[in-house]
């Protein structure tokens, strides 16, 4: 996993590894499947198996599925499918369910050893009783329950006697301590719930910070690496290790977590984008998730360097997202085959040209990478160019077509135009221009120099396509100005409603076969993606990965 930016915890596994602390690295990427995991995730997936197999360890993926009302089979496929994706092979496949008999076992020696009691208390009650940053808590009427009914109570809880929200299992510690997460943190509740995994076997389920601690040592994790909203977690995470007496000791670490501009990072938030149909799911190929970035055609070399790049720190800093844009067009411009696509297109009519004959013509598939070899495109008389390549009275240097002026097509002749056409309402809908047969491209032709190059695609041939063009779906820029101006308002006032254009163009001939996930570089345009939900046999839709040109500078 090498990279020019910091990487504290390899500096810490390697000096644990040359001291003999540890002979072997264990890791773990541990998402609960509440969701489709984002590109915040993905550090976590490249930082955990990166470190591993740099180590020659192990990475577990663990589904931390304690919370039984919002998880789902779904999830569970989808981040196997996107781990697998981003190129990491798991050594173990966990749940944290498979867990749920031992997790029971040490809460009740929690119990015997007089470290956790069974609590009466609402939710209500229990945030009144826990104090705040500066005020200690009070000590629950039912905290000193006795060693034999907190083990009754709790037994009854397993059994289903209570319903949901009536009783929980709480930790003994510290009412009074500095961290809140130590005054008596809840470990168990009572949801009478059906488990993807476990079914109606439990209706009490743990919670995540006795959980966790559990799952990592069960299964012999050396580093257990989160984000460092987590940090203050971590006297708990060692409080229920030792407590519980498990042979294995984990130590978490902590990084900053990944931000970036123009996008929400929270599941709670991207699944409301989801529910509330600002989106079309979550692999909408607006939004940050994996599938989302997947569909709408990055690779999964391009976020893997990326998020090598940002480095681990424990800083939480924000990314330009131009920045990943850069390491995908970095990825694709050796990979993606050049083409021509018209995305918005206006007719041109070559007068000179031969009625009826069709021309093959030879083009560079990737000029940057030869070995990819060439193409054949058809030219003649009536083809389609760019509406934005005509103006009829333009401004000075503007080097594309208009009435008198002569460019070059791509790979064909020098067309001049002679005449607009112009339908009832002015609108330009056809050109009429003659073409220089002795300008060939690949002929050597140096007889006058012209200075706009123009794509197009021959009409009759031409292939109808869809055209999906994005924007970033958060506009950062409104958000800021709305906070500094004191006005209340949600990220979803700031949902960019141009943030995505459908449009219907043409595309090449040869490009009939085209396949989902397919990438190619539309010359001019950008980089595209073939995508796999929208696309048919009869009509390909190509998402816009992103544009050519990038101001971005590593």
């Amino acid at each position: 996993m090498e990279n020019n930016s910091s990487n504290f915890i390899k500096s810490i596994i390697k000096e644990d590894i040359e001291s003999g602390k540890h002979k072997e690295i264990i890791t773990r990427f541990p998402p609960e499947p509440n969701g489709y995991l984002h590109i915040g995730h993905a550090k976590s997936i490249v930082i955990n198996f990166g470190l591993a197999d740099e180590f020659n360890g192990k990475t577990n993926l663990r589904f931390d599925d304690t919370n039984p009302t919002k998880e789902d089979q779904e999830f569970v496929d989808s981040i196997k499918e996107d781990v697998a994706w981003l190129g990491f092979e798991w050594d173990g496949l966990f749940y944290a369910s498979n867990y749920f008999d031992e997790m029971y076992e040490r809460a009740v020696l929690l119990i015997k050893k007089g470290k956790a009691y069974v609590d009466d208390l609402t939710a209500e009650q229990m945030r009144e009783y826990r104090g705040t940053l500066t005020e200690p808590g009070k000590e629950s009427p039912y905290r000193d329950r006795s060693i034999e009914e907190n083990l009754d109570l709790f037994e009854r809880m397993k059994n289903g006697e209570f319903e949901n929200g009536s009783k929980v299992l709480r930790a003994k510690i510290d009412m009074s301590s500095p961290n809140l997460n130590m005054r008596d943190p809840v470990l168990y509740r009572v949801a009478h719930a059906t488990h993807h995994n476990t079914g109606d076997k439990w209706c009490i389920y743990p919670m995540y910070d006795f959980a966790h601690p559990l799952e990592d040592a069960i299964e012999g994790v050396t580093h257990s690496i989160c984000t460092t909203e987590f940090e203050d977690h971590r006297p708990l995470y060692d409080w229920v290790v030792a407590e519980c007496e498990m042979e294995s000791k984990p130590h978490q670490y902590e990084f900053g977590r990944l931000n970036i501009t123009n996008t929400v990072m929270s599941k709670r938030k991207l699944k409301q984008l989801v529910e509330e149909g600002y989106v079309d799911g979550w692999d909408d190929p607006r939004m940050p998730t994996i599938s989302g970035l997947r569909r709408r055609g990055y690779t999964p070399e391009a976020i893997r360097e990326f998020v090598k790049e940002t480095g681990v720190s424990k800083s939480s800093g924000t990314a330009d997202s131009a920045m990943l844009e850069h390491f995908v067009r970095e990825d694709l411009k050796l990979k993606a085959p050049r083409t021509m696509g018209i995305l918005r297109p206006l007719k041109v009519v070559i007068t000179n040209y031969p009625e009826g004959q069709v021309e093959m013509l030879e083009a560079e598939i990737n000029p940057e990478n030869p070995e990819m070899g060439v193409r054949q495109i058809p030219f003649s008389r009536e083809i389609y160019i760019e509406q934005d390549d005509f103006m009829e009275n333009p401004p000075k240097k503007y080097f594309r077509l208009f009435p008198g002026n002569e460019v070059r097509l791509k790979h064909a002749y020098f067309i001049k135009c002679e005449e607009v056409i112009k339908d009832e309402n002015g609108n330009v809908i056809e050109l009429r221009c003659t073409y220089d047969p002795e300008t060939k491209s690949g002929t050597g032709f140096t007889g006058r120099k012209v200075k706009g190059t123009l794509h197009w695609v021959e009409a009759t041939q031409a292939i109808q396509a869809q055209f999906r063009l994005y924007e970033p779906l958060i506009l950062d820029a409104e958000l800021n100005e709305a906070a500094q101006s004191g006005e209340e308002t949600t990220f979803l006032d700031h949902v960019n409603k141009d943030s995505l254009k459908v449009i219907q163009g043409f595309i090449e001939p040869n490009m009939k076969d085209v396949k989902p996930q397919d990438k190619f570089q539309f010359f001019r345009h950008g980089y595209f993606n073939v995508d796999p939900k929208h696309s048919t046999p009869e009509k390909a839709v190509f998402n816009m990965i992103v544009s050519l040109k990038s101001s971005f500078k590593l």
